[in-house]
């Protein structure tokens, strides 16, 4: 299986390297799968564990949109939720790598279809800080905006991302290897 490298800023001077299996590309977006997270702590939504150490995770890169999207799976391989992060469009450096900045704004969609605009505080912080310039803030907050009203309107998130379920990201990887 051919592995990607993810290289992700976070303002004012982070920047982290992710290594995942690359599963499918198409023009529009690329699925990857990060087999066990490596979160140092439990990642929480309204004081529930969403995802966790050595949990599986299934990421949608969209070339050219201002966001990726996670599936959320707890470490025996239950499924959690939507996780999606505001980011710079990705650039990418070739076919196996690629980096982008996060803009800090996410966005988590429950199971259930309990939507929830999640680091606000974080988001405000950053733009007083001058990490994120007026431009940036307003796309930031236009797309978390969108997301939100697509996910009360029940169209978000895009298909693909209900179509690639861990079982099935496991078997294509399997049958890969």
């Amino acid at each position: 299986m051919q592995s990607v490298r993810i290289y992700y800023r976070r303002p004012p001077a982070r920047e982290d390297t992710f290594v995942q299996t690359l599963v499918a590309r198409t023009p529009e977006v690329v699925v990857t799968y990060m087999e066990k997270s490596l979160v140092p702590r439990p990642v929480r939504v309204g004081g529930n564990v969403v995802l966790e150490h050595d949990a599986p995770a299934i990421w949608f890169t969209f070339p050219g949109r201002w966001y990726d999207i996670g599936r959320f799976h707890l470490a025996d391989g239950s499924f959690t939720g939507i996780y999606t992060n505001i980011l710079t469009p990705v650039r990418f450096r070739d076919a196996a790598s690629w980096e982008t900045t996060d803009l800090f704004l996410d966005h988590w969609l429950d199971p259930d279809g309990g939507a929830k605009i999640l680091d606000e505080d974080e988001f405000e912080a950053a733009v007083a800080a001058g990490w994120i310039d007026e431009e940036l803030e307003r796309i930031a907050r236009a797309e978390i905006e969108r997301i939100q009203e697509s996910a009360a309107a029940g169209v978000w998130p895009p298909r693909v991302v209900e179509d690639w379920t861990l079982e099935r990201v496991k078997e294509v990887v399997a049958a890969k290897s």
